[in-house]
């Protein structure tokens, strides 16, 4: 059995539907999850990661875990505590869903010594472990739902600086085949999409699969800035504008690990965009 936490977010929720559809018992958490985040056929308990014992009875049974590191706010001590339940419950297996940043951002606030100190606790459990850095999400375009579908516009900063972005979906493919298998064990695989994509293109593309037009307006940082601290610490935003302004060459290579995983190129944005399309109308 698989215990997927995070089961509500963006690669937990994927990663959920590609398990159960390959016939596996999966067992979804999150604090807030109910029966219409998963399918009928898969058990779904609410629990919090910030309280290990909350957890014990999921990993009765369990024979794998997908983990996600938490964000800025994760928490070393609980870390270290779930895997420690999770191995006292049969758990064999960890994937950890870290970030990019981790060794490209180190000493961040929202990338640094807890980010890496969770790894190494993932490392360090004595279980079979995989840990999957990814980049920046396709889907991190939702943030520009609202003013497109108001105003059919995308405000962003660094217009025409490129980033390899990538789909959640393939994230949980990556998650879901190292799970089951065993050679995946031991490693840290950097996850991109399969081309360096700009924000102007990212709005272009929304406009190709709304076949309407989508007028971009380029911010500048502190316009930017002031938008995100509404909903991100600001140590956290800082960070991000960077990333977003001054990639290094590392957070702009494109990684070959996606297609090495599954046998087919990473998606790209355009197609996340006319999958997702109906968010946008």
């Amino acid at each position: 059995m698989f215990v997927v936490t995070g089961a509500t977010g963006n690669v937990g929720r994927s990663l959920v539907r590609t398990l159960a559809a390959s016939g596996a018992r999966v067992t979804a958490t999150s604090r807030g999850i109910s029966d219409a985040d998963v399918p009928e056929n898969v058990e779904h308990v609410r629990a919090d990661l910030t309280d290990p014992e909350s957890l014990r009875p999921v990993f009765d049974g369990a024979d794998a875990l997908f983990l996600q590191n938490g964000g800025p706010s994760a928490h070393l001590l609980s870390t270290r505590d779930i895997l420690d339940v999770a191995k006292a419950g049969g758990v064999e297996r960890v994937v950890l869903l870290s970030s990019q940043g981790v060794a490209t951002r180190p000493g961040s606030a929202s990338h640094g010594d807890v980010a890496r100190a969770i790894e190494d606790a993932v490392r360090e459990s004595g279980m079979a472990w995989t840990i999957l850095r990814p980049g920046g999400f396709h889907s991190n375009a939702y943030a520009w739902a609202e003013s497109v579908r108001a105003r059919r516009t995308v405000s962003a900063p660094f217009a025409d600086i490129g980033l390899p972005t990538i789909d959640p979906d393939d994230i949980a493919e990556v998650a879901a085949s190292a799970l089951r298998e065993d050679h995946r064990t031991g490693r840290i695989h950097e996850l991109t999409g399969p081309a360096l994509t700009t924000p102007r293109q990212r709005a272009e593309s929304l406009a190709d699969a709304l076949g309407e037009p989508v007028r971009f307006v380029e911010q500048t940082r502190e316009e930017a800035r002031a938008q995100m601290l509404r909903f991100m610490p600001e140590p956290v935003v800082e960070t991000t504008l960077t990333i977003l302004g001054e990639p290094t060459l590392a957070e702009q290579r494109v990684s070959p690990v996606v297609e090495q995983f599954l046998g087919r190129p990473a998606r790209t944005f355009d197609d996340w965009a006319r999958r997702h399309v109906a968010a946008f109308r």
